[in-house]
C-alpha cells in the first residue's frame, strides 16, 4: 500500500511524527525506558487522534510502519504489531480512572518523582508514575492479559514494589494474585492495631498456590512441608515480599514438653514472626486453638521487645466460611486460615494406563487416514 492511498493529510502527520522520533533520538537515541515510553504514549495519542479525525482505517498503521521503518533504519518499535501496542496503550490508560492511581503499598520504596520531558506536560500522571520504572515489556503484557483498571493498578503497583521481572508477572497473572491477595479469613482487626492489622492482611492469600510441587498420593503434611523447603525460591515467591524463613520443625520447649512449628518466617516489613502450619485436611477449630499456644509460646521464648505481636497461618485444603470466622472470633492471638492448592501426580500404577503422546499422535493420523 502507497502512501497515495490516504490524503496529503497523511503527509504531513508523517512528517510531524519523523520529527518526533528524530527529537526522541536526540534526548536519548531511544534506549532510555523512560523517554520510550513517553514518546510511546504521544505517538498513541497521535495515533487515536488521527485515526478519530480522518477516515483512514487501521491499515493506515501498516503504512506507518513501513515508512518508519524506512526513514528510522535499525531502530526497534515500529513494527506493524508495536504500533498497534502503542495505540493500545494510549487508548487504554487514557481512561486509567483518577482514583486509581499507583499508592504505595507494603515494601514499597520512596522514589523520585518523573518529571516528562520538555513539550510533554499534558501526559498524565499514571504514565508519568510508570515512565522510568516499568519496561515496555511488563506494559505489553498488562494491555494482552489484563482489561480491569484496578486490577491493572493492582499489578503495576505491584512490579513497582517488588521489582518482578517480565516473567514472574506473567506468572503472578496466571496465578490470579489479584483475585487471593489479603482474601484470607483472618482476626487482624481485632488482635492488631491498625495500621499493622491492614499491613498484616496484604501480605495473606486465599488460596495460596502450591502448584510448583510435584505429590503423588498418599501424602501427608510432613511430605508437603518437605517439598516447599525443598522449592524455598518459589515458596518465598508464592508467600510475598518480606518472608525470611527462620526454619521448618522449629522446636520450642514449654514447661517439660517438645513443641515443633512447622515453618517459621519472620516478617521484615511487618517487623514480627510468622508461624504457618499445614494441613492436609479440612479446616476445624481445634486447629485455631492449637496454633493460639504456638503463637503464646513464640511471643514469651523468641520475640524480643522491638518485635510486633507474632502472626499466625493455617493453611488448609478446605474451609467453611462461616465456622472459620466463628473459630477466629475469640481467639486473642493475630491469625489467618486460607487454603491452598497443588497440582498432583498420576500414581505409577495408573501411569501405564495412559496414552502417551506418541500413541495420541498416531491415533490422530490413523483417524486423519480414514476419514481421507
Amino acid at each position: 500500500m502507497s502512501i497515495s492511498k490516504f490524503d496529503s493529510q497523511y503527509a504531513s502527520w508523517l512528517k510531524e511524527i519523523k520529527g518526533r522520533v528524530a527529537r526522541a533520538q536526540l534526548r536519548s537515541a531511544l534506549a532510555a525506558n523512560r523517554e520510550l515510553i513517553l514518546f510511546y504514549w504521544e505517538l498513541g495519542e497521535s495515533i487515536a487522534v488521527k485515526l478519530n479525525e480522518n477516515n483512514w482505517g487501521n491499515k493506515v498503521i501498516d503504512q506507518l510502519s513501513q515508512d518508519l521503518k524506512s526513514e528510522f533504519v535499525g531502530v526497534q518499535g515500529f513494527s506493524r504489531r508495536n504500533l498497534y501496542y502503542i495505540k493500545k496503550f494510549y487508548s487504554f490508560f487514557a481512561e486509567f480512572p483518577v482514583d486509581s492511581l499507583i499508592v504505595p503499598r507494603i515494601g514499597a520504596q520512596n522514589e523520585d518523582g518523573i518529571v516528562p520531558p520538555s513539550g510533554a506536560q499534558n501526559i498524565p500522571e499514571i504514565i508519568s508514575c510508570i515512565a522510568g520504572r516499568l519496561p515496555w515489556s511488563h506494559i505489553k503484557i498488562i494491555l494482552d492479559k489484563i482489561k480491569d483498571y484496578e486490577e491493572a493498578r493492582f499489578y503495576i503497583d505491584e512490579v513497582l514494589s517488588n521489582g518482578w521481572s517480565r516473567d514472574v508477572l506473567a506468572l503472578q497473572i496466571k496465578s490470579d494474585l489479584f483475585e487471593r491477595q489479603g482474601k484470607a479469613i483472618t482476626n487482624f482487626d481485632c488482635t492488631l492495631p491498625a495500621p499493622q492489622s491492614d499491613l498484616a492482611q496484604q501480605i495473606v492469600k486465599d488460596p495460596y498456590n502450591f502448584d510448583f510441587l510435584t505429590l503423588t498420593q498418599p501424602y501427608n503434611e510432613r511430605d508437603i512441608e518437605q517439598q516447599l523447603v525443598g522449592h524455598i525460591t518459589k515458596f518465598l515467591l508464592e508467600l510475598g515480599k518480606g518472608f525470611a524463613f527462620v526454619g521448618k520443625q522449629y522446636h520450642l520447649e514449654v514447661g517439660e514438653s517438645d513443641y515443633y512449628l512447622d515453618l517459621l518466617f519472620y516478617h521484615i516489613t511487618l517487623r514480627c514472626y510468622v508461624v504457618v502450619e499445614l494441613k492436609n485436611t479440612k479446616f476445624i477449630p481445634e486447629y485455631a486453638g492449637k496454633l493460639n499456644f504456638y503463637l503464646s509460646a513464640v511471643d514469651s521464648l523468641l520475640k524480643s521487645e522491638e518485635d510486633n505481636p507474632t502472626i499466625g497461618m493455617l493453611l488448609c485444603r478446605d474451609k467453611n466460611k462461616i465456622e472459620t470466622e466463628f473459630a477466629l472470633r475469640d481467639i486473642n492471638k493475630p491469625m489467618g486460615v486460607s487454603e491452598f492448592v497443588l497440582t498432583e501426580e498420576l500414581p505409577e500404577n495408573l501411569k501405564g494406563s495412559m496414552p502417551t503422546i506418541e500413541e495420541i499422535e498416531a491415533d490422530l493420523v490413523e483417524l486423519k487416514d480414514s476419514s481421507e
